[in-house]
């Protein structure tokens, strides 16, 4: 491929060399050039890109991305342009044939909620008959290929790896995570997406290797909205001004307040023997029946209701003539159920419902899918008695463990028993705030080890502990993390919610730089047999 190709969206100088020089590939890993690549020097918070040069060149790099000039033999081209990073995520969409623009993408932003959320769109969606993928903390899915995750929004080279992998699959739309690290660092520049989602928004990835303030924070989130056709928002956010300063797209709003585009009424508890949930009615306002401004060339898109008669999304029969045709501009109600507690859980549902009525979904597909959608680590009931409740939950921050507490508390427990841990090498306001809240809203806290990296975790445990004792709130501590869920479960009384916090979906203990295989799902089954 030549470079000039590569090179075609990238505002650039040809420092020596020629743009239309052959590259094979591009990367990187200067472990993983070879003869005829293209390599980008990156700067890192550990290392620079730039100090590789002499070893990727021996490897037999012809081409180099550089902010900065470099010493390289006269036969390498060597590019310069204003940051590396973002270069590389268009050059990679290039390299790979700009695959987002063969479908949909769907890109969710916020503190809290992304990875619900996308899976309840996918479920939604997949119901109705499209062919989904997804990326996101948890995991990449193409197909029946699931991926595990390293970050919550990959680099720009693997989305677009992923990207291409997934519309060569047929997917029709892809659902993916996209965090403030992502948008800082430019993995997703260059990614034309179809609506952009902000959740919700507090403090928190906020410390030396992450944002500097919360000010920062926000204003990363903020660019997604300046990269996409259509924001969906939630309304009832304190930050949602801040958040759409100086956005270029369509906006939509969802939440509880009755002058949101879609908004949840008449909430209801649901408590059953090992169940929690929630029901409400949906209630979705008309569009602009002139407003054609989300029409797309093939119709998958529109500015319709949720409920649409016609040819199932994804049927080979289903035509553009017959999308463009059947387009439902409505208001729209109905009720919801939800297998997961609380009102954050209305809000993703919220969120999914107000993102696939634009994709032509009928009323039951929706309703089915919510009833049935789960995410692995998110409120993930675990039966291991018949008198109390015990879940599984990724709640990491203050916001995200006060949010599930207070929910939980409405259910009327027994007692609200907590274990958690916070990760080492982040912010200790987080411990400290974290403690706090446990400590004011749980009636026994347990103290454990989550993620030590390169701290004591007695450290850290101590740091929580000064959060507790600004309350009168009850605690253990037990360093252990299998044995403070065992203590968890044998303490365990009648009508008790217990929550196990911070790990979630993760199935490892991150030590000193390694990763031990540590999935709370294993040690609880251990656990009940006595092992």
């Amino acid at each position: 491929m030549k470079l000039s190709k590569l090179l075609e969206r990238v505002d650039y100088r040809c420092l020596q060399g020629s743009a239309d020089a052959e590259v094979k590939n591009v990367i990187n890993d200067s472990r993983k050039v070879e003869e005829g690549s293209l390599f980008f020097c990156i700067r890192g918070a550990v290392t620079d890109g730039h100090r590789y040069v002499p070893d990727v060149v021996a490897k037999g790099a012809k081409a180099l991305i550089v902010e900065e000039p470099v010493e390289a033999p006269q036969d390498v081209t060597v590019v310069q342009v204003e940051d590396t990073r973002y270069a590389m995520a268009l050059i990679s969409a290039a390299y790979f044939g700009y695959p987002a623009e063969e479908m949909k993408i769907i890109g969710i932003t916020g503190t809290k909620g992304k990875t619900t959320t996308t899976y309840m769109v996918k479920s939604i969606l997949e119901s109705a008959g499209y062919r989904v993928g997804l990326i996101g903390t948890i995991e990449t899915i193409i197909g029946d290929e699931v991926i595990p995750a390293e970050h919550t929004t990959p680099e720009s080279y693997t989305i677009q790896e992923y990207f291409r992998r997934m519309a060569d699959a047929g997917c029709q739309i892809v659902v993916m995570e996209v965090s403030s690290q992502g948008l800082m660092l430019h993995r997703t520049a260059g990614i034309p997406f179809e609506i952009g989602i902000f959740t919700n928004i507090e403090p928190d990835h906020i410390g030396p290797a992450e944002h500097a303030s919360f000010e920062e924070y926000i204003e990363c989130k903020s660019r997604l909205f300046r990269q996409c056709r259509l924001g969906i928002v939630n309304a009832d956010d304190a930050h949602l001004d801040a958040i759409l300063k100086g956005h270029t797209c369509r906006i939509e709003r969802f939440g509880l307040s009755k002058d949101a585009d879609i908004h949840a009424e008449n909430l209801q508890l649901v408590s059953k023997p090992g169940y929690l949930g929630i029901a409400y009615h949906a209630v979705c306002a008309g569009t602009s029946p002139d407003d054609d401004s989300n029409r797309t060339q093939t119709g998958e898109i529109d500015d319709g209701k949720t409920a649409c008669a016609g040819t199932p999304a994804g049927s080979p029969e289903r035509t553009e003539a017959d999308m463009a045709g059947a387009l439902c501009r409505e208001p729209a109600e109905f009720d919801v159920e939800i297998d997961i507690p609380g009102k954050f859980s209305v809000y993703n549902s919220l969120t999914a419902i107000a993102i696939c009525r634009h994709f032509r979904v009928a009323v039951d597909d929706i309703q089915r899918a919510l009833k049935t959608a789960k995410v692995k680590g998110r409120v993930e009931m675990v039966k291991v008695s018949d008198e109390f409740t015990l879940m599984i939950d990724y709640a990491h921050n203050a916001m995200a463990l006060e949010s599930l507490l207070t929910t939980l508390r409405e259910y009327h427990p027994h007692r609200l028993v907590c274990l958690f841990g916070c990760g080492g090498n982040r912010s200790k306001l987080r411990r400290y705030e974290m403690g706090e809240v446990s400590g004011r809203l749980a009636d026994l806290t347990i103290i454990t080890s989550d993620n030590p990296r390169y701290e004591k975790p007695e450290d850290i445990i101590a740091d929580i502990i000064t959060g507790m004792e600004k309350t009168d709130g009850k605690y253990v501590k037990i360093t252990d993390r299998k044995e403070a869920i065992a203590y968890a479960i044998r303490h365990g009384e009648p009508g008790d919610i217990v929550v196990l916090a911070g790990k979630g979906h993760e199935d490892y203990q991150e030590i000193e730089g390694k990763h031990y295989p540590m999935d709370e799902r294993v040690l609880i089954q251990e656990i009940l047999e006595g092992r």
